[in-house]
């Protein structure tokens, strides 16, 4: 059985904290970090940087310069590809450079990879080590968009908003600007940047008329890489004025509708330079899962959904909620018809409750951000 040591451990740790620093910047590849060492000598370390740019693996062993690696260990967040990309394969740089041992962080679940490449590497005499624990749980987090995306076809789904001290999101008038402060605007405008799509629901959209681009503070407009903008409109009720669909030649807008969507109304939201997509099935959950499968086909792997309580609902209920941040603002607003963050049907007993996995908070300007993790793909 392959040994695993405490320097092991400690080399694998330093991989994952590089591939942190390909955080989008690669997508829609995972981000991954590499280490080559002899014992506790580090003689090289790299990350994947950029989409289409050379992978970890290769970029730590250019960083070894002349250094013999016959025996040396690499160290990898992910497990090292073994197809020909838009880079060679990774295990054919790892045996060319007499590299005798390789210790990964966790597997990659696409299929044209999926245990092929340790397989490849074990049959040419490379010593294949797998980590587990904690530092396979951390390797695994930072790619949860690629897992969720490879193994299910569906984006994973980051649930968003901001609710009163009394569970609130809205008054019984609809008003909900602004419940967070500034500081957590400007956060949600980082994550927006971060994701592939940005999705709410058709009421959010006619009484905000919002924009739904990325507009973080300090980051170039040029330099901001713009999410697609994704409505959830059963009828195709979305104004050809608003502003989503006035910038749709800028920005790709999608808008999922259900067959009862008006045809007049659908073919002017194509004319108009919107993709529409018709989402089936005999309930709202199973028209979530249904546009996150054609969402998915299209190429997007993460979505930020902002939105409204309806539509949330409709998602927790399609058990398509993958983590929650909620920004808990230091208001009060009473009343019964006042909006909740999550509607849908819910459950009916406690014992059938979602319970996250993890469960973390931190203070936000005025703001208390709450952050809990509901899947692990």
């Amino acid at each position: 059985m392959p040994v695993y040591t405490d320097t092991d451990r400690a080399h694998l740790a330093r991989a994952i904290e590089l591939a942190r620093r390909g955080t989008g910047a690669v997508r829609p590849n995972p981000v991954v970090g590499a280490v080559i060492a002899r014992g506790e000598e580090i003689l090289g370390e790299g990350w994947h940087s950029e989409y289409g740019g050379a992978h970890a693996e290769v970029n730590a062993i250019e960083a070894c310069g002349l250094a013999d690696l016959s025996g040396a260990t690499l160290y990898v967040s992910l497990e090292p590809c073994c197809h020909e990309g838009k880079t060679p394969p990774c295990t054919e740089a790892i045996v060319q450079a007499g590299i005798g041992r390789v210790v990964v962080a966790s597997d990659d679940p696409t299929e044209k990879a999926s245990g092929r490449g340790l397989g490849i590497l074990r049959d040419e005499g490379v010593e294949v080590v797998m980590a587990d624990g904690e530092l396979t749980t951390s390797a695994r987090l930072l790619n949860q968009a690629f897992r969720k995306h490879a193994r299910s076809g569906r984006p994973w789904v980051r649930f968003k908003s901001a609710m009163t001290l009394d569970g609130k999101v809205a008054t019984r008038t609809g008003d909900s600007k602004w419940i967070s402060g500034e500081a957590s605007r400007e956060l949600a405008h980082r994550w927006r940047a971060s994701v592939d799509a940005v999705v709410v629901g058709i009421g959010t959209a006619l009484a905000d008329d919002p924009q739904l681009t990325a507009r973080p503070e300090g980051m170039p407009a040029e330099l901001t890489r713009q999410p697609r903008r994704v409505v959830f409109d059963t009828l195709a009720r979305l104004p050809l004025t608003s502003q989503l669909v006035g910038a749709a030649s800028e920005v790709p807008l999608t808008v999922v509708v259900s067959r009862a969507a008006p045809r007049a109304d659908t073919d002017a939201l194509e004319a108009a330079g919107v993709q529409v997509i018709v989402a089936t099935g005999e309930n709202e959950p199973a028209r979530v899962r249904s546009a996150l499968d054609q969402l998915g086909a299209d190429g997007i792997a993460s979505l930020l959904l902002e939105g409204g309580p309806h539509l949330a609902g409709a998602f927790l209920d399609a058990e398509e909620i993958d983590e929650i941040r909620l920004f808990l603002a230091p208001l009060l607003l009473g009343g019964s018809a006042a909006r909740d963050p999550l509607e849908g049907g819910g459950v009916e007993h406690i014992s059938e409750a979602v319970r996250a996995l993890t469960f973390d908070c931190e203070r936000v300007g005025d703001d208390l951000l709450i952050s809990a993790r509901l899947h692990e793909w």
